[in-house]
């Protein structure tokens, strides 16, 4: 995990809920804690899709001017990070 998801009090607080879950449900630990570290993650992108989605839906309703700018921004961002992804 980033270094912003361990210094996170309530990151580090769900971690270990997580872990001991699927440690009480009969998960080998460090298997357990891959479990729990990828539900975060996943967790972490959905919200910040969810953010993006809001954002770009409030900047359609009141800064239409904004908004096509804004769309196109997020499309190069998409773009160049597949560009990375695909060169690594």
């Amino acid at each position: 995990m980033s270094i912003e998801a361990t210094s996170d009090p309530v990151r580090q607080g769900a971690l270990a809920g997580l872990i001991a879950t699927f440690v009480q449900q009969g998960h080998p630990p460090q298997y357990a804690q891959f479990m729990a570290t990828s539900i975060i993650f996943q967790t972490d992108l959905d919200l910040r899709n969810a953010q993006i989605s809001r954002l770009l839906n409030w900047l359609k309703q009141e800064h239409e001017s904004v908004y096509t700018s804004a769309l196109t921004v997020v499309e190069k961002t998409r773009e160049e990070f597949e560009r990375r992804v695909q060169q690594d």
